[in-house]
This record gives structure tokens, C-alpha cells and sequence, in this order.
């Protein structure tokens, strides 16, 4: 498939449009048997509640969505030295979300990124490994892993989410974050996108290069979509054996999920355009395919951003995402 660099405004070309049907009816589920959102489509500030603190989430409900209808859900983790504000705006995915019909979920890590911290700019608490700052967490830090876990349950009880349809994604700092959870609790998503961060388990202590396959153990299938400039220096494709928060190379860490799916063809390579490759490894368990856009000369950026310059423009990450998550559901 081709696809062309578009400005979001144009987010329309690529999908199908949203319609909330009349008089739409609640999906029961485990969650809810008769949801009514509670929150008003766009853009809003909630709270929610974790161990006895609360912390600020930026939703987005898309606009014309029905208050009895249940919606997909999208988690975007912001990168490190960010926030759920500027990770909204650097993806561009709320647009997607008002287009397709999916609710966008922004948190917060709570690693601050400076003392103090006027411009509230955090890290997140990635299980086992130091910050870009290049130090651990401290002991009580809070557990990034449980409170992912309490915002979509939150956010299913006030939001009317169809519980099926619940996918994470994110950009750097964020998509390990994201790739964390889906080692964790491949029981609350549907699938995993990431921009510039895949993980598959914790860089070795014995040999940052591979994986500690311990820490990356999820008990179901994971669909995962993955974009990766081959010249990013944050997070560089080919890994670096110095960092343990980064240590082994994309491309190992795409192999790894794609043998934790018992994917059995693959990888079929597709070049896209003009610098982007697609690698794509099928006949997986659960229909867990698992997808790598390498962009050839790209750097540490969300393809297609529409506030980041250096990023190519010759595929969008959030529409290709949206494509790729829109079937699966977690059963």
C-alpha cells in the first residue's frame, strides 16, 4: 500500500468517516451493562484516582459520539522529558480519533524530569530500567504498569469504552512504556503501536544487545505496529550496548515479538515509498501479525507529525496505526 504525506486536516482522505448511529445501543460487557458516558465529546482534563493520589489524564471523546455508545479507546504515552499535551499535539491523533470514532487517552508519567518542575514535563517508570537521565527510579515510585491498568478501568466506568477495543501506543520514552505494558498485560489491550521505542522485555544486565526474555513474558498474543528511522541517534535502530535504557536493536526487538506471537511467515518486505520499508511477519497466533516501517535516513520522530519537521512525511503513523489496530480485538 502506498501512502502519501497529507496534512492532518486531510485525515478525512484516509478514513472512513465517523457516523454515530441514532439511537445507538451499548456493547455489554464485562464492564458495563448499561454505560452512559459521562464526559462530553472533546478535549477535557479528568481525574484519576490511584492510590490515594489523583492525577490529571487528557481525553479527547470524539465529536458526534452518542453517550450510550460504547467507542475504542487509544492510550498515547508521551515521550520522556514530555507531557500528555505536547504528545497530543506531536501525533496528531486526536483528529484520527474525531474522524474514526475512538476516544484518545492521554496520561502522564510522574518521573519529574527536573526539580522543580514549572513546565510539568515527567518521565515514565519503565519496569527495570534507568531514565534518559540516566538514573533508577527510586523504590516508591509509582508502579507506571498498575496505574496504566487503573486509567483504562477508569476510564471504561466514566467513558462508555468498549473494553475489547482498547489499544496503547506511544513515541519514544512513551512506546517503551507502552511495549512494557504489553509484555504485562496483553490482557487489557487489543494491540501495541510504536514510534521510535519497541520494546520486547528489558535490555540483558549480562548483554545490553538482546533482550532479558524473563521480563517480557505476555501470557496471550500481541499485535504490534512499529515505525523506526534507521538514523535516529535517541534510540538508535541498530541499538547500542552501552545503554541499558535502550541496549538492543529494533530489529531483534520486532524478531522477539514476532516469535512471542509464533508468527510462522515472515518477515515479507514491502517497500512503501520512496524511503519507507514494510516488514511484516503473518500467520501468527491470535492473528497477532507483527509490522515494522523502517524509514530509511529517518530520524527520532513520529512519521507524519504535524509539529515535527525532520519527520517524513511520506507515511503518517497515526493513520497506519488506526488501520492496523481497527481489527483486532481482545478476546
Amino acid at each position: 500500500m502506498r501512502v502519501r504525506g497529507v496534512p492532518v486536516a486531510l485525515v478525512a482522505l484516509l478514513l472512513p468517516p465517523f457516523v454515530s448511529p441514532a439511537g445507538a445501543v451499548p456493547v455489554e460487557d464485562q464492564a458495563a451493562t448499561a454505560c452512559v458516558r459521562q464526559l462530553p465529546p472533546g478535549t477535557q482534563t479528568i481525574q484519576v484516582p490511584f492510590q490515594g493520589a489523583t492525577y490529571p489524564v487528557r481525553v479527547h471523546v470524539p465529536n458526534g459520539a452518542a453517550a450510550r455508545q460504547t467507542l475504542p479507546m487509544v492510550l498515547n504515552l508521551h515521550y520522556s522529558n514530555g507531557n500528555a499535551d505536547q504528545q497530543a499535539a506531536y501525533s496528531g491523533l486526536e483528529p484520527v480519533g474525531d474522524q474514526a470514532g475512538f476516544i484518545t487517552v492521554q496520561p502522564n508519567g510522574n518521573l519529574p524530569a527536573a526539580t522543580p518542575n514549572p513546565n510539568q514535563i515527567w518521565f515514565w517508570n519503565v519496569p527495570g530500567v534507568p531514565t534518559t537521565a540516566g538514573s533508577y527510579p527510586p523504590p516508591d515510585a509509582r508502579d507506571d504498569i498498575a496505574y496504566l491498568t487503573k486509567v483504562i478501568e477508569h476510564l471504561t466506568t466514566v467513558a462508555c469504552v468498549d473494553t475489547s477495543r482498547v489499544y496503547i501506543t506511544g513515541h519514544s520514552g512513551g512506546a517503551r512504556m507502552a511495549s512494557a505494558y504489553a509484555c504485562a498485560r496483553p490482557d487489557k489491550i487489543a494491540a501495541l503501536g510504536a514510534s521510535a521505542g519497541l520494546r520486547a522485555g528489558r535490555p540483558s544486565p549480562l548483554d545490553p544487545m538482546f533482550a532479558e526474555l524473563q521480563s517480557c513474558a505476555p501470557r496471550q498474543p500481541v499485535p504490534v505496529i512499529t515505525f523506526h528511522g534507521d538514523a535516529d541517534t535517541v534510540n538508535p535502530y541498530q541499538g547500542r550496548a552501552t545503554d541499558l535504557r535502550w541496549g538492543y536493536s529494533t530489529p531483534l526487538a520486532v524478531q522477539t515479538w514476532a516469535h512471542l506471537n509464533d508468527c510462522k511467515t515472515g518477515p515479507t518486505i514491502t517497500q512503501v515509498s520512496a524511503h519507507v520499508t514494510r516488514l511484516t511477519y503473518t500467520r501468527c497466533d491470535g492473528h497477532a501479525e507483527v509490522v515494522l516501517y523502517k524509514v530509511a535516513g529517518g530520524t527520532h520522530s513520529w512519521p507524519g507529525s504535524p509539529t515535527d519537521s525532520s519527520a517524513t512525511k511520506e507515511i503518517h503513523a497515526f493513520t497506519l496505526m488506526w488501520q492496523f489496530f481497527q481489527p483486532h480485538h481482545r478476546h
